[in-house]
């Protein structure tokens, strides 16, 4: 999926709706130019996927008028109408980053998951981004292990703020390469 030269669409998922939310934003933020639907409706957007269900998708929505990072709720849109609206922007946007529950996007999906001091991760050694809270923590299966993600960064990502050269952002530069499914 997505437009020529996109990175395409990759959706994310964290057991915690901060880290879901952080994740999809550092995710979008080192593709550069990206769009973030949010299917798990937790975002206020001026309009949302059920309003470009509506009354269509406006221009200034079907592509990027700037660089950065845009976001749209998922909310007022069934599973199937949100699923050809996310192929829609696709083709316009160089990447498309879904912000989902799990199995809630059919589409390849990164698990973020964190690791906790002293609590043992999933069984099965499962492939996952992995968010460690304090450093120096290994993870249970295989997968990218990000930095530890500081209150600054998390405060500027939630608050919309440019972050700058973040280490935690670089880091996630190797998902958009990995086959998640």
């Amino acid at each position: 999926m997505g437009g020529r030269g996109s990175r395409g669409v990759i959706g994310v998922e964290a057991p915690d709706p901060v880290l879901s939310l952080v994740s999809s934003l550092g995710l979008a933020l080192i593709a550069g130019t990206s769009l973030v639907v949010d299917l798990e409706g937790g975002l206020a957007t001026r309009r949302t996927l059920g309003d470009l269900t509506a009354h269509g998708p406006s221009r200034e929505e079907l592509s990027p008028g700037r660089t950065g990072v845009a976001l749209i709720s998922g909310r007022g849109a069934d599973e199937s109408e949100s699923a050809t609206l996310i192929e829609t922007l696709s083709a316009h946007w160089p990447a498309v980053v879904v912000r989902c529950r799990p199995g809630q996007w059919e589409g390849p999906t990164v698990p973020v998951r964190p690791l906790i001091p002293g609590l043992l991760g999933p069984p099965g050694g499962a492939a996952a981004v992995w968010q460690p809270l304090v450093a120096g923590m290994r993870p249970p299966g295989s997968g990218p292990v990000l930095p530890v993600l500081k209150r600054g960064t998390t405060v500027a990502l939630l608050g919309g703020q440019s972050i700058g050269r973040s280490r935690w952002v670089r880091a996630w530069s190797e998902v958009w390469g990995l086959p998640w499914a």
